[in-house]
């Protein structure tokens, strides 16, 4: 009975043997994993992930290392800058264990490690400058960070990534400072913003004014010059109307007294009827504003005798009488002898005057009412005109045929001789 409780406990225990010893001889590592043996106190191997055999009560695993990148954030440190001024920063290190062994055997605790390197190299690097410069260079500082560490680093068989700057917070009073400045560049940027737009607005309309008022002179410019043209073209008009209107005036007076002239001699007046057209002739020169004083008689028997003497001849009853010359041959109109002067009769309008007339026809013919503008007056017939009566060429000399002229000698009803002293001699 004795033996075989004996026999039972020494089977136990040698089953518990062999189950210790099994779980003993095999270790598994997980994956990014690394795992320091160590064979009775001294470095064996580094332990691969996976499924690894140890000696049983001679090997052991002294640490467990992770190969991943670590991110360790470091609490605020107080740093003084080169003007100083103390602001406190937050730093971030990314780094990752590229030596199992060495991050094991040559620092005891690596991450406080490369928590105080780093804080002394960022108060290294801080400290060199200012306040300005470490808020706007952080890039430069986490360049000198991680260069400074991966250096220190490296024999620990660590790799630091990257160092980032999370905060770096200056102190209160500089802070108040700071948001004061940052107000008052704010206020002078929208100052600065609000002047630019005024000036750019003051150019703006300016130019426009200036558009305008250009516009407006070239405007009055051309309308002081159509205007000016426009008189032009209108005195000239005029001028050239008013010269054809003399031209013909004077043409009119000369054919009148042509054909009062002819009418006279055709008719061979005798001295009797001179002097009558002369007596009658006296009321009308006396009756000039300068004329005061009129002697009567006058010696005008004598003149109308030389007169008689020079232009007549004594006929057979011894009275001197007018022969006229021989016929002229007929003459030219002015127009036809001068071409320079043909245009002066021409009547037609000028084609841009006719045109705006046409024009200013039609909009006074839109602007009046459709019943006012549809009646068409009644053309009202031209008034006859009769031509002027010519006298014929032969008639009785003691009453010659009035002509036409400015004041036409009215015809007398009773010659009356003149005076026997007034009479030309026989």
């Amino acid at each position: 009975m004795n033996t075989e409780l004996v026999t039972y406990i020494v089977l136990a225990v040698v089953i518990l043997l062999v189950i210790t010893i099994a779980v003993k001889s095999v270790l598994v590592i997980p994956q990014a994993t690394a795992a320091v043996i160590e064979r009775l106190g001294r470095f064996r191997t580094v332990a691969p992930p996976g499924l690894n055999f140890l000696v049983p009560f001679l090997d052991r695993v002294r640490a467990r290392i992770d190969l991943r990148e670590q991110v360790v954030s470091f609490p605020p440190q107080p740093v003084i800058t080169q003007d100083n001024l103390t602001v406190r920063i937050d730093t971030v290190v990314y780094f990752q264990v590229t030596d199992p062994r060495a991050a094991v055997y040559e620092i005891s605790n690596y991450i406080i490690g490369v928590e105080q390197l780093t804080t002394t190299t960022l108060r290294n690097v801080v400290g060199g400058m200012s306040l300005e410069d470490t808020l706007t260079s952080r890039d430069q500082i986490n360049n000198q960070l991680r260069g400074v560490l991966d250096d220190a680093t490296g024999r620990w068989g660590i790799r630091v990534a990257r160092v980032e700057l999370k905060a770096i917070d200056p102190p209160p009073s500089i802070q108040d400072s700071m948001e004061k400045q940052m107000r008052a560049d704010r206020e002078k940027r929208a100052m600065i913003l609000t002047a630019e737009g005024q000036r750019e607005s003051a150019i703006k309309t300016a130019e426009g004014q200036k558009q305008g008022q250009i516009l407006a002179a070239e405007g009055a410019k051309q309308a002081a010059i159509l205007a000016a043209e426009a008189e032009r073209q209108s005195r000239i008009l005029r001028a050239q109307g008013e010269r054809a209107a003399r031209y013909l005036q004077a043409q009119g007076q000369a054919k009148a007294i042509e054909k009062l002239f002819a009418a006279i001699k055709a008719g061979r007046p005798t001295p009797e009827v001179l002097a009558y057209q002369y007596l009658q002739t006296l009321p009308q020169m006396a009756q000039g504003n300068a004329n005061k004083v009129w002697l009567v008689p006058t010696e005008f028997g004598k003149a109308l005798e030389g007169f008689a003497r020079m232009l007549g001849a004594p006929g057979e009853d011894g009275v001197f009488r007018y022969e006229p010359p021989a016929e002229e041959p007929p003459r030219t109109q002015p127009e036809d002898d001068d071409a320079s002067i043909a245009d002066w009769f021409d009547t037609s309008s000028d084609p841009r005057v006719a045109e705006a007339v046409r024009a200013a026809e039609e909009v006074a013919r839109q602007e009046v009412p459709p019943p006012l503008a549809t009646t068409k007056p009644e053309p009202t017939p031209p008034a006859p005109t009769t031509p002027p009566a010519l006298n014929p060429p032969h008639t009785p000399p003691t009453a010659p045929s009035p002509q036409p002229s400015a004041q036409p000698a009215p015809r007398p009803t009773h010659p009356t001789p003149p005076p026997p002293q007034n009479r030309p001699a026989q």
